[in-house]
């Protein structure tokens, strides 16, 4: 999943036969994750159609300040639009909207909604070599990037005029890259490691069974996913589980048994600065795995059972300044057991659910938690997506890691 999934872009297009390309920069961002609208220039419909970025955006494509539907005049926003965004892309932005925006010239809708824009807005030049190299150009680079404005280099290679050198529109696929890099390295867990162990463990009683839980992993995946979009480079230790993720700041190690995830869990905790300890291990493991498939018997079987090694607690044990969070699933005295796991592991953060609670645990897309702090603060939340209580936990250490 990429950084911009589930990101609204406003996407801004200036009249340069670049404007060719960002129908397929659209398709990038859509196939991101990313929601995507577009404001043209009145010009640029003379590059590309409104119809063509329409219908790969699935939302209406603006250029006038007022729309004709028959004979009724419908009002086009320009700050709802700015507001609406998460991020604003100038691509491709010609030499004659560069200055303008420099200059805080309002002369089209485009114009006035980058005047509105709150959020961060990124800028892809594209023009001809010798006005990308005029040192007004230059110029009005500076201005922006002064004002905050991100500005994304063109590229080298053949220009519309023939000649060969600076200035080609940065290709939409790297147009997607350069903000996907600029948003992790501004993210505010960029340069954290973050450990995460999710999904069951299976305890082998002979080849082909074994003794589980009924953990999917979607909870630990969806906190894998959360940090990853907020910077952090994770490490995700994961029992079997169906869960994929695809982010390339995660790595993932798959491991079987508790005592796979504990080996696992101690060659990386030591490097991490936030761990997270969200997987169903099994308290018990048979003490004797039989080397063949045990055969059915009439009379009935006995399996010994041994507990098995603690790993929340054993890196509570050793932890130094990272920031550990435990989960604790509980059926009765919720809130008292789950104080009792902060104090006795060595916790910063513990987030209880109850087998009570109708839509929470095992499997489900959803989750009920109450989030408790090392001392004592309890916050508990309504019913929510996994997706959106990933959010939430990760809220909740920024403002702590923060203090």
């Amino acid at each position: 999943m990429s950084v911009l999934s589930g990101k609204k872009i406003l996407l801004g297009v200036t009249a340069g036969i670049a404007a060719y390309k960002t129908s397929y920069l659209v398709r990038h961002f859509i196939k991101a994750g990313a929601s995507v609208q577009v404001v043209m220039t009145p010009a640029a419909k003379d590059f590309v159609t409104p119809l063509t970025l329409s219908t790969l955006s699935k939302n209406p494509v603006h250029s006038t300040f007022y729309d004709k539907n028959e004979e009724n005049e419908l009002w086009n926003n320009h700050v709802d639009l700015a507001l609406w965004a998460d991020l604003m892309v100038m691509a491709p932005l010609t030499a004659n909207t560069l200055a303008k925006m420099a200059e805080g010239i309002c002369d089209n809708l485009l114009l006035a909604t980058y005047l509105s824009a709150k959020s961060t807005v990124y800028f892809a030049p594209a023009m001809d070599l010798d006005m990308y190299q005029h040192e007004t150009t230059s110029g009005n680079i500076s201005t922006l990037e002064k004002r905050g404005n991100v500005f994304i280099p063109p590229s080298y290679g053949e220009l519309a005029s023939g000649l060969e050198g600076e200035g080609r529109m940065a290709e939409p696929e790297e147009i997607v890259d350069f903000i996907e890099k600029h948003l992790l390295e501004n993210a505010p867990l960029h340069g954290k490691k973050v450990l995460i162990t999710a999904g069951p463990t299976y305890e082998a009683i002979d080849p082909v069974r074994f003794i589980g839980n009924h953990s999917s992993g979607k909870m630990g995946f969806e906190l894998a996913k959360a940090a990853a979009k907020l910077g952090a480079d994770v490490i995700l230790i994961s029992g079997p589980s169906y869960e994929q993720v695809n982010q390339g700041n995660i790595e993932r190690h798959n491991v079987v048994s508790a005592d796979q995830m504990y080996e696992a869990t101690h060659s990386h905790f030591q490097e991490s600065d936030i761990a997270i300890f969200s997987a169903a291990v099994s308290d018990f493991t048979p003490k004797v795995v039989s080397s063949q498939k045990i055969k059915k018997k009439e009379s009935k079987l006995e399996i010994a059972l041994v507990p098995t090694k603690d790993i929340l607690a054993s890196v509570g044990e050793i932890k130094k300044n990272q920031y550990l969070v435990g989960f604790a699933l509980e059926t009765e005295n919720e809130v008292e057991n789950a104080k009792k796991k902060i104090a006795a592991k060595n916790l910063d953060l513990i987030v209880l659910n109850s087998l009570q609670d109708k839509g929470a645990g095992f499997k489900s897309d959803t989750n009920k938690v109450t989030l408790i702090d090392k001392k004592g603060g309890t916050q508990g939340f309504d019913l929510k997506s996994k997706q959106e209580v990933a959010a939430d936990i990760f809220n909740e250490i920024l403002k702590n890691i923060d203090a």
